[in-house]
């Protein structure tokens, strides 16, 4: 393994920002637009997923693409004005990580859910573009999170092996599909010692200097399969 080949695969929402609250705000405001109805505990246990899972999950399957459409991208647009309008703060860590990765010759790339224009919007209000040398975004892939194919693709546009790459997420499914893509993964969060990850942390600023090297030398974490 190369050094210049090693790779660290960014989730965004709640890993690098918390930006749990705008999308709070967003969902709440536009279904109430709609005259639908919608719990916090329903949109955490949705949170991190695509839109389209989302709100079918949400609706019921029966719901049409046309209104999927139409209320995801009222959605993502005034989740994006919060972005722009009220800011965003890197959670404790991130930015100091993704910096000290670039300077040790890491290649970086997003690999997230949401769509380029949120991911795009989150990196000018953190002013962390100049840091990743790849995005991947919802547009990019046929299917969410577990499947591993977004990381997949972030790992081909670094030209990395997955088996050079670390992922770091917030989520289960992420830390599923950074398993089934065959990369080591870190958990971060308040929940990141369930998620089933090589490595977890509750905030990124408590990882030691070396965590991301010497985890590479380590074996991926081996989660049970969900289908058993």
């Amino acid at each position: 393994m190369t050094e210049q080949r090693r790779a660290v695969l960014w989730d965004l929402d709640g890993t690098l920002v918390d930006s749990e609250e705008y999308h709070w705000l967003a969902w709440k405001e536009i279904l109430d637009r709609e005259g639908i109805s919608l719990t916090r505990a329903q949109f955490l246990s949705s949170f991190g997923q695509r839109n389209d899972a989302i709100l079918r999950g949400w609706l019921g399957e029966n719901i049409s693409l046309e209104l999927i459409r139409k209320i995801g991208d009222d959605k993502e647009a005034r989740y994006r004005e919060l972005v722009r309008t009220q800011g965003l703060a890197p959670l404790p860590g991130a930015a100091e990580w993704v910096e000290r990765l670039h300077l040790e010759g890491w290649r970086q790339a997003i690999a997230s859910s949401a769509p380029r224009l949120n991911v795009e919007a989150v990196l000018d209000a953190l002013y962390l573009r100049k840091w990743f040398q790849a995005t991947t975004a919802a547009e990019d892939v046929d299917a969410g999170k577990p499947d591993p194919q977004v990381f997949l693709v972030a790992a081909s546009r670094l030209n990395s092996a997955p088996g050079a790459c670390i992922v770091v997420e917030d989520a289960r499914a992420g830390v599923e599909g950074a398993r089934r893509a065959g990369m080591r993964s870190i958990g971060v969060g308040k929940n990141a010692s369930s998620l089933g990850a090589d490595l977890a942390t509750m905030l990124l600023s408590d990882l030691p200097a070396d965590s991301f090297s010497s985890l590479l030398a380590r074996p991926p974490a081996v989660m049970a399969d969900p289908s058993r």
